[in-house]
């Protein structure tokens, strides 16, 4: 009973925030960027809550219950994509527009601000199927009578609902509850679970020694191939961009990406111990799902009921920061750069929220497709990874980059990341055997950088009012 009213009270706080910031969006600014008006305090929260959702509390969950700190691995790589972001913050909230393909047509043309957009559309859409199928999980751990399908359907109209009604301003202001909600439970949570469950060294005899070595059952190049998708989602993340776009001033962007660090090195690392922790005691044939089931099952009633609220709002908190940027994109870098440039504030909002909604229809679909989290959240991440940062990362590392060659960029790196994907499931016997243990990151990001070198190389140098336009 204790969990039910948790989780409502949860809801219930959450759509209060939802439907106060809705009476304060009038207009395209405080939709896609709040206004402008964003602290540094509040995107610390937003940053963290954004970046740690399903892809931490289930995908590097159920790696770590089936193989330990290894599945450190996979956020090291958003940890050092950090290091670099921290470099950009600043001149990302100067050029102080909407969207990445923004920037991307700002230095190159309107071609990269398309391809860009789809494959935004692609990735992120899959980060929000992957949050539903979390939340469904979620719901029926909480309510053992709904099933984990319609809890996923429940949870993608929920979604949807929150996405459409105030757009950034929502996000940002939900994401601040959930994200020092979630940090300060998981801190009294862990060492609690290690009391309960013996102490450090029942984890140690309980579990593989592999579970405690820095590559565990992996080689070099999984472990790399692990890390090397966030790195490159983090730097070149579509969400986190506009979140810049959408803080007060340069400084406040800047100061953000401290505690942005300090916030995701720690909240990682316990999601990743607790995970571990519990697989010493409690055993599942759904892994994806041992953070959840430890809060209901292996923490003392109240904290437990605590964390499993928190962690179904991070949840939802990720699906809509997921879902409101690839709308975003396709509102104003297709329908008002393409189709209705003339379009008033007004039908701007209505077009932008019927968008969320066709967007959350489409994420349902690619919701039935995976059945391993960690196997989606791998996929998504380098279709953006490789496609869309090599390009971004140019414009700000390096002035010789050219139009044709980020275009030659982001059409292969999408292109083969898509191609071994659908070769590694459905290909000849043969040709998977093999290719299935080389991760797509590794072909589709020498791909996609190789080419971006090259064809600079071989065109003409950029235009100085280009390089002066960032």
């Amino acid at each position: 009973m204790i969990y039910a009213v948790t989780v409502s009270l949860v809801v219930l706080l959450l759509c209060s925030i939802t439907a106060y910031k809705t009476t304060q969006v009038k207009n395209k600014t405080d939709f896609l960027v709040a206004g402008r008006t964003l602290s540094w305090p509040v995107l610390v929260f937003t940053l963290l809550s954004s970046w740690i959702g399903a892809g931490s509390l289930f995908a590097g969950a159920e790696n770590a219950y089936r193989n330990g700190f290894v599945a450190l691995w996979q956020p090291l790589g958003g940890w050092a994509g950090l290091l670099v972001i921290g470099l950009i913050a600043g001149r990302a909230r100067h050029f102080a527009q909407f969207t990445v393909p923004d920037l991307l047509e700002g230095r190159y043309n309107s071609g990269a601000r398309v391809l860009a957009t789809i494959a935004i559309v692609i990735s992120y859409t899959i980060i929000a199927s992957y949050q539903f199928i979390g939340g469904g999980d979620m719901l029926h751990i909480i309510f053992p009578q709904i099933d984990r399908t319609i809890g996923m359907y429940i949870v993608a109209v929920f979604v949807v609902l929150f996405t459409a009604a105030a757009g950034m301003a929502s996000i940002a202001y939900l994401d601040l509850v959930i994200g020092s909600l979630v940090t300060v439970t998981a801190m009294v949570a862990v060492p609690i679970l290690l009391v309960r469950v013996g102490g450090w060294t029942a984890v140690r005899n309980s579990l593989p020694a592999t579970h405690f070595q820095v590559l565990g059952n992996y080689t070099l190049s999984g472990a790399i191939g692990l890390a090397l998708p966030t790195m490159l989602l983090l730097i070149g993340n579509q969400g986190m961009y506009q979140k810049f776009f959408s803080a007060k001033s340069e400084s406040d962007a800047r100061k953000s990406v401290i505690g942005w660090i300090v916030g995701t090195i720690l909240l990682e690392t316990l999601l990743v111990a607790m995970a571990v922790i519990a697989s010493a005691k409690l055993h599942t044939d759904k892994p994806r799902e041992i953070i959840p089931l430890t809060a209901k099952t292996a923490l003392p009633s109240l904290l437990g009921a605590i964390l499993l609220g928190g962690v179904f709002a991070k949840v939802i908190s990720t699906a809509n920061n997921y879902l409101f940027s690839p709308a975003t994109n396709l509102i104003h870098d297709v329908y008002e750069r393409f189709i209705n440039g003339a379009a008033t504030q007004r039908r701007i909002l209505l077009v932008s929220r019927m968008v969320v909604v066709l967007l959350g229809i489409f994420a349902v679909l690619q919701a039935t497709q995976f059945e391993s989290i960690l196997r989606a959240a791998l996929y998504a991440y380098t279709v953006y990874g490789a496609a869309v940062t090599p390009a971004v990362m140019a414009v700000f590392f390096w002035r010789r980059t050219t139009t044709p060659a980020a275009i030659t960029s982001i059409v292969l790196g999408t292109v083969v990341t898509i191609a071994w994907e659908l070769t590694q499931e459905k290909g000849p016997v043969s040709i998977q055997r093999q290719i299935a243990p080389i991760p797509a990151v590794y072909p589709a990001l020498v791909t996609s950088v190789l080419s971006l070198i090259i064809v600079s190389l071989l065109t003409e140098p950029p235009p100085i009012n280009k390089l002066k336009s960032i």
